[in-house]
């Protein structure tokens, strides 16, 4: 539907394997590291988007744990406006990349890979805040930080 002018619906997982983080280096532009995810599909509930794009994106089978926060700034996506509802994960193994990730890493929670696309960035420090204070982000605060 060339018109189509409200957000596209993602996800994004942070997948915590021991105290790492899972990465994936994306196939297609925008080229970098990002959170796994992708787009929700038709018929499909978020939190079933997440548990698929991480197995197909990493191969790991996760385990949601907490809804972290709704990132929907319209710049956040160099394609078109896309909103990501972010979830995060536990799982055990190791990631092997698939669908449209070229690599899938585990690196350490303070230092991710270079360079992060989207806002992942700002989603890392804001679970890296979670963690330490049981705080989500604040959406006065979130609105604030990007006007």
């Amino acid at each position: 539907m060339a018109d189509y002018r409200n957000p596209f619906p993602t996800v994004d997982i942070l997948i915590r394997i021991d105290d790492q983080l899972v990465w994936i280096e994306r196939k297609n532009e925008p080229r970098g590291w990002a959170l796994p995810g992708g787009f929700v599909d038709a018929g499909e509930s978020v939190e079933e988007a997440a548990i698929r794009e991480a197995k197909e994106e990493t191969g790991l089978d996760v385990h949601l744990q907490e809804l972290l926060y709704v990132y929907s700034r319209p710049d956040r996506d160099p394609r078109q406006h896309n909103l990501s509802v972010v979830f995060t994960a536990t799982a055990e193994g190791s990631p092997v990349a698939g669908d449209d990730a070229a690599r899938a890493r585990l690196f350490p929670l303070e230092l991710p890979p270079v360079p992060l696309v989207f806002d992942h960035l700002e989603i890392l420090h804001d679970y890296i805040e979670f963690r330490k204070s049981g705080r989500r982000p604040d959406p006065a605060t979130y609105l604030e930080r990007h006007r």
